[in-house]
């Protein structure tokens, strides 16, 4: 991989695992910085898609030129193999919460997918259409980049169909799952659906696929949905149940399931023929322009699908949400563009420059909770008194 994508890649890298620290720490007290129960979208929602928007820019600028497409594809599956298994070892259950000292996963009850792999997942369907699925037309205008990377549209574009047609046209059966807490007797509640096309927590096509494919053992235990109205007093946090909670508020749900990772690829795949922009042109003005049209024209047409009933919805991955991040991303890409290379405003970025650098070592030690246990480890007499309340946090 080019230096130049590298470090554009480790440095959104970076930048995304700040904000979902932030996310983790700063969503308990401020509802803007913590994910959507549900419907709608909130400051974090916006997180991942971003980052699977610049990881396909880089990719763009990666593969500009590819001598040996064999060999091109070697590598990029074996680095997404290396992701997605590490993805399996920090969000599987091996390393354990900052209160326990035990570690280790059983295989039975591993979680499958996560963060990691989703991006593993983009990156590898988006490396293979940029390897193999490029024309070779010239680019003078913005309509010829449509012409050149036709086939990649097409990919998108059946990618997005296929994910539409599954979403809204499975039908969801009834379904059950058992739940304990300590010292508790295992309790089994049942879920009632038989519908199609339905887009709420219980009864979705995307929780369902998850179930039968990957497993209910396998998913996330700690469904996002548990902070809505319905599944909690507090909400939108976390809290007790309330008296006529529905059946399914404890049931496990992946945010990172498989059918919405079919959308995340569609992110990447957006982001790449943003890349394909800085590949083709080199006035600033002509770039700009071609970044800032289909931004907005993306961000219309989501909240036209939206206002229609396609709701924007993060866990389910849809439509009108992709469409609205990426819009976004292309924004914010574009204005970030203008600073640090049009007026060159590069001071803000030095800090970040470094954090790209060692991306995967912040991750892990996040991850694996290293860094929460080092915080919280070190204390004056009483383990309340640790860095955090040294610092002011924790007072």
């Amino acid at each position: 991989m080019a230096n130049e994508a590298r470090l554009i890649m480790d440095y959104s890298m970076a930048t995304s695992r700040k904000l979902m620290i932030i996310v983790d720490d700063a969503g308990a007290f401020i509802p803007a910085v913590n994910h959507s129960p549900w419907d709608g979208v909130t400051v974090a929602d916006f997180v991942m898609p971003f980052f699977l928007f610049i990881v396909g820019v880089a990719l763009a600028l990666a593969y500009k030129r590819v001598p040996d497409k064999l060999d091109a594809t070697k590598k990029a599956v074996l680095r997404a193999l290396k992701l997605f298994c590490l993805g399996l070892v920090l969000q599987g259950g091996f390393f354990h919460g900052v209160r326990s000292l035990a570690f280790g996963i059983d295989l039975q009850e591993m979680r499958l997918m996560g963060i990691l792999q989703r991006i593993a997942i983009a990156y590898l369907l988006t490396a293979l259409c940029e390897i193999w699925l490029k024309g070779d037309e010239d680019v003078d205008y913005g309509f010829d980049l449509l012409k050149r990377y036709r086939y990649q549209l097409f990919v998108g574009a059946i990618v997005a169909t296929t994910y539409m047609a599954l979403l809204y046209g499975t039908y969801v059966p009834d379904w059950e799952y058992q739940t304990s807490g300590p010292g508790s007797a295992e309790k089994t509640f049942l879920v009632k659906c038989g519908v199609r096309g339905d887009t709420s927590p219980a009864c979705n096509a995307v929780g369902m696929i998850d179930r039968k494919i990957l497993g209910i053992q396998h998913l996330y235990g700690r469904p996002v949905y548990a902070r809505s109205k319905q599944c909690s007093i507090n909400s939108p946090q976390n809290g007790p149940l309330p008296p006529d909670a529905p059946s399914w508020c404890q049931a496990p749900f992946d945010p990172e399931g498989l059918l919405s990772s079919v959308m995340a690829i569609v992110t990447c795949l957006i982001g790449l023929q943003y890349g394909h922009v800085i590949v083709h042109f080199q006035k600033h003005k002509d770039r700009i322009m071609n970044w800032l049209i289909p931004s907005f024209s993306m961000l219309v047409l989501a909240f036209a699908m939206d206002f229609l009933g396609m709701r924007m919805n993060k866990p389910l991955y849809t439509l009108s949400y992709t469409l609205a991040t990426a819009g976004a991303a292309g924004l914010l890409f574009a204005g970030i563009y203008t600073l640090v290379d049009l007026y060159d405003y590069r001071r803000p970025t030095v800090a970040m420059e470094w954090m790209g650098m060692h991306a995967l070592m912040i991750y892990v030690l996040i991850a694996c909770n290293i860094l929460p246990i080092f915080i919280h480890g070190f204390y004056w007499k009483e383990p309340k008194n640790n860095l955090l309340k040294f610092i002011g946090i924790g007072a």
